[in-house]
């Protein structure tokens, strides 16, 4: 019987004080593209891909990434909210995704994140996290949300843990990375009974 209590992401905008995540539409290749091309992403291993050295790589993985919406994975795009130190209201600073959903299980993976370097340890990853978080638990009703990343993403896992996730394990023999090796994921979540202590943590790092 499905569960009526679980839906998968609606799609609707996600706004808060500094970020806002629409639904990443092919428009948004130009400006993704300063994203992808950025090769400090890179440095520790970003296991589907290299630094992106033309606007048609970029414009191929949106077009996957507005396909998969079919597949059960809500690609979003983050935008500055205003103008203010972190740069010019409407600049795109990266993306994520919720995918993998199965509302029967009530479990969804909040994953394919990426934020160009210069917003590293600004508000924009707590923000995004806390709006795709609050989207997933509140308004569709999942249970768990995974994180996972490379093993050897040692910034990508310490962020994971600062959010307030458990450390669940690692999936060895993972994902192809782009360089034909094998990835093993450090495999995170955060349940729902969890939720109103890890929503506390990020609001207070949002100030």
């Amino acid at each position: 019987m499905p569960n009526e209590l679980c839906v998968p992401p609606t799609g609707a905008p996600l706004v808060g004080r500094f970020v806002r995540l629409d639904v990443t539409t092919p428009d948004d290749s130009a400006a993704l593209f300063a994203v992808y091309s950025d090769p400090r992403c890179y440095e520790q291993g970003f296991a589907m891909m290299r630094p992106h050295t033309s606007m048609a790589e970029t414009e191929a993985l949106v077009a996957a990434a507005v396909a998969a919406r079919g597949a059960g994975r809500t690609a979003y795009t983050i935008r500055l909210v205003a103008d203010g130190d972190l740069g010019p209201a409407g600049t795109v600073v990266g993306s994520s995704s919720l995918g993998d959903v199965d509302t029967d299980r009530e479990h969804v993976h909040l994953g394919w994140t990426m934020y160009g370097s210069r917003w590293w340890g600004t508000q924009v990853n707590p923000e995004s996290k806390f709006l795709l978080l609050a989207h997933a638990f509140e308004t569709c009703g999942f249970g768990r949300v995974k994180l996972q990343t490379d093993v050897v993403n040692a910034r990508s896992r310490a962020a994971i843990l600062k959010l307030g996730a458990t450390f669940e394990g690692v999936t060895r023999r993972d994902v192809r990375r782009a360089d034909g090796s094998w990835r093993d994921s450090a495999v995170h979540s955060i349940l729902v009974d969890e939720w109103p202590r890890v929503r506390t943590g990020l609001l207070a790092r949002l100030g």
